[in-house]
Parts: C-alpha cells; sequence; structure tokens
C-alpha cells in the first residue's frame, strides 16, 4: 500500500513559490513517460526541451529528489510536477520499478548504512574524558579571543561612524566573520556577516537599523564576560547566539510536552548559505508557540510531515533558554487532522505585550511568533495596513507584493493574522478566515 502524499505535502516540499508554479504546469500526464510508484519512491520521464527527456525520481523515506536536468533548486520543477500528478492521478503510476531508480536508491541506502556504521563505532568508543577536556579547553580559549577581537572590531566601527561602514566591500565583514569562525563562533559569524547588508539595502533608517544590530551584538560580548554569573536560561541563550550547538539526543532527553499542534505559519529562506525551513505550532492547552528548524542539504528537501493548516498530536521536546522556543518532534500520536479553531491574541497591543515579555526574557530574539484575530487588511499602492478591533494600526513589511492579494483572500473582512516579529516589524505568514488557515 502506498501513501499518496496530498498536494498540500507537494506543497510544503517546494524551495518557492515560482517553483510550485512552474510544477503545476507540468502535473498532467501529456509529458510524462515510464510513471511509477511503489512504498519507496516515485519515478517518471519528462519530456523537455532536448531529445532525451528529463529522469525525475524522489525517495519518499527522506524525503529526498534527483532529476537529471540542470536545475539547482530541490526539488525541481519536474520532481514537484511529478509528485503533483501523482497526488491527483495516482493510477497512472505502475509499480515496475526502472533499473535507473533501483540504482539511485541503493547508492542513498549504501551511503547511509556508511553513515551509521561510522556514527555506532564512535558511540562504541569509550569516552576520553581527559582528551574531551582538553578540546573543551581549547576551543574555550579560541572563544575567548574570538570575543576580544570582537569587542575591538565593534568599538572601531562605531568610532569611525557608519558612513565609512556605507563604502566597505563585502570582503571587509567577511574577513571579521571567517575570524569568528576560526574562533569557533559561528553563530556570532553570521550576526556580522548580516551587518553587510543594512548599508547595501539603503533607506532612510539604515544607521539605526545598524545600531540595534551593532548593540545586540556588543550585548552579547559583554554577556560572555560575565558568563558564569548569568543563570542557567541566560547562559544558554547566549551559548546559542555565539553558535554552540546541542545535539539532538541530548534534547530529546529533556521534559516533554504534549497537546494538540496546530501547524500555523511556514516560512522558507533561501538566502543563506544553508537554506533553512521554520514552521511554526501553537499548542491548543498549553498556548505556547513551538519553532521546528530544519535545513536542506543539496538534494534533500525539507521535512513536510507537518502541513500549514492541520493539528498533530504530539510530544514536543523545547530547547533550554530563557523564553523556549525552538523544538524537536519526540512522539506523534495518530494522524493529522484539520485545524477547526486556533486560540489568538485579542488585539495587536495583547500580541506586542507578549513580545514584550519574551525579549525581556531573551533580549537576542530574532523574531517572535503573533496570532491575532478580528484582523482587517488594508493595502495601498506603497504599503499595508492592518488594523485589529480596538482601532489600532500596524504596517506590515515586505507585504507589497502579496498585499492585493491578501486583500482578495479576505475580501475586506476581518481574519486571523499569523506574522512573525523581528525588528523591522511585523511579516505575515499566514490568514485564518472561513474555518480554513491559509499561508502566505
Amino acid at each position: 500500500m502506498v501513501d499518496v502524499w496530498t498536494s498540500d505535502q507537494v506543497v510544503a516540499a517546494a524551495p518557492d513559490a515560482a517553483s510550485v508554479a512552474a510544477g503545476r504546469k507540468l502535473s498532467t500526464p501529456a509529458p510524462w513517460s515510464d510513471l511509477g510508484a511503489d512504498p519507496e519512491a516515485v519515478w517518471g520521464a519528462c519530456k523537455g526541451s532536448g531529445k532525451t527527456p528529463y529522469r525525475a525520481q524522489v525517495d519518499l523515506a527522506e524525503p529526498a529528489f534527483k532529476c537529471s536536468c540542470p536545475s539547482r533548486k530541490f526539488p525541481c520543477k519536474h520532481a514537484l510536477g511529478l509528485l503533483l500528478l501523482w497526488s491527483e492521478q495516482p493510477e497512472r503510476f505502475a509499480w515496475s520499478r526502472p533499473e535507473w531508480v533501483d540504482e539511485w536508491l541503493a547508492s542513498r541506502r549504501d551511503r547511509t548504512e556508511k553513515a551509521e556504521t561510522r556514527a555506532a563505532t564512535a558511540a562504541a568508543k569509550p569516552v576520553d574524558e581527559v582528551a574531551q577536556a582538553k578540546r573543551l579547553a581549547a576551543r574555550q580559549k579560541k572563544v575567548d579571543a574570538g570575543m576580544a577581537e570582537l569587542d575591538l572590531w565593534l568599538g572601531d566601527l562605531v568610532r569611525r561612524g557608519f558612513a565609512a561602514a556605507q563604502t566597505e566591500p563585502f570582503s571587509f565583514w567577511d574577513q571579521a566573520a571567517a575570524r569568528l569562525v576560526d574562533a569557533q563562533a559561528p553563530g556570532l559569524a553570521s550576526g556580522v556577516r548580516s551587518l553587510a547588508r543594512i548599508p547595501a539595502a539603503g533607506g532612510g533608517d539604515w544607521p539605526s537599523r545598524m545600531l540595534e544590530e551593532v548593540g545586540l551584538l556588543h550585548l552579547g560580548v559583554e554577556g560572555y564576560r560575565s558568563f558564569a554569573e548569568l543563570d542557567e536560561p541566560s547562559r544558554e541563550d547566549l551559548a546559542t547566539l555565539i553558535g554552540f550547538t546541542r545535539s539532538h539526543d541530548d534534547v530529546l532527553a529533556g521534559p516533554r510536552v504534549r497537546d494538540q499542534w496546530s501547524v500555523v505559519g511556514r516560512v522558507v529562506v533561501e538566502d543563506e548559505r544553508i537554506p533553512l525551513q521554520r514552521v511554526w505550532l501553537h499548542g491548543a492547552a498549553t498556548d505556547r508557540f513551538a519553532l521546528l528548524l530544519s535545513f536542506s542539504a543539496p538534494g534533500q528537501s525539507f521535512d513536510t510531515s507537518a502541513v500549514v493548516g492541520t493539528v498533530i498530536d504530539a510530544d514536543l521536546v523545547f530547547y533550554p533558554g530563557a523564553v523556549p522556543e525552538r523544538a524537536l518532534v519526540a512522539e506523534r500520536f495518530g494522524e493529522p487532522t484539520a485545524i477547526k479553531t486556533v486560540t489568538a491574541s485579542s488585539s495587536f497591543a495583547a500580541a506586542l505585550a507578549r513580545v514584550g515579555r519574551a525579549l525581556a526574557a531573551n533580549p537576542f530574539l530574532a523574531r517572535f511568533p503573533l496570532l491575532v484575530e478580528g484582523v482587517s487588511i488594508h493595502p495601498t499602492d506603497s504599503h499595508v495596513i492592518m488594523s485589529d478591533r480596538d482601532g489600532d494600526e500596524l504596517p506590515l513589511v515586505g507585504a507589497e507584493e502579496t498585499a492585493w492579494m491578501i486583500a482578495a483572500l479576505t475580501g475586506g473582512h476581518p481574519a486571523t493574522l499569523f506574522a512573525e516579529w523581528d525588528h523591522r516589524g511585523l511579516h505575515a505568514v499566514g490568514l485564518g478566515f472561513d474555518g480554513r488557515l491559509v499561508p502566505l
């Protein structure tokens, strides 16, 4: 028995909206031949501009994707078209798997087995506590030196003035970030690289945005100097800022939180060095948000098991911190169901008060989710304004291209808004109306 994907699952796997649109054009039988599917994979050959059809194949277990086309997107439009056709017309897919699919799946299994063997071998070795202590001491020394150098670099940046920063090439920022990578502080390195985008983006308020980001990095440096005096949650938050990581096994050993988790939003960020996906959940009983963060390696897609608009009964385990937000799914119970209702804040004031409490506990929060009911959307030619039932108004950031789509979806009627807050403002992620949740 093959569990056929829904179209929502296919769309959730797409790298961007343009790929979905291109995939839909290929989701008809006309360009396809050698269609097939079994419990492990889906495959097919799609006619392109050349003589040889493109061979598209999907490993359903990961999922992972491969296509002979030159696209660098994963999944490409051919894989998306194949999956959409499969979701709509599964009867067209035979079970006779061709050799080229067998070879690909075998190579993937071989790589997985080798990786598992290496991991098992490493786990079987006794921990050399002396060597481990030396490695930790060596890293500590590198981080200490990196933080001291970052402090000097930030001081020079401010003393020279931000007008000078506007003329600096990207190499100026990248070299400072590279030194932090060498100091084993990759989180701070990412923060330094992000500074380069601020003057490049321009706008009348870029100096204030630059000052805010520089101030957060400086706060990290000052916090590190007092690391031993901080409480445990604050130390965890600062360690995350610097770039210290926790293994999944370590996180999963923590306390579990079971709830009916509504999948209220999904954001894919492609402009990072490693593409990432943020999936936001909201617990019905706990009234807390959870972030499922995943990254996409070449040839693989993001986790598509949490579909926007569904509810999953699950145990989550949260990463430690003053405002636990990021989480892992420890165990699921039953099949997902459609969202019927979702608890939301009654006003912008209530939602922003929640943001304020979170920032007071962890000033390094990059973003925070908001769920507000009774929001009306008012698009103009230059920006988008939202108003709540109390008449308070807030602007949406970066919504100019989707403004009229939002207006068309809501028909001018109030809707439940799911958005991400960051230092720039609110970014619309999804809308709830007529008993359904629509991702944006």
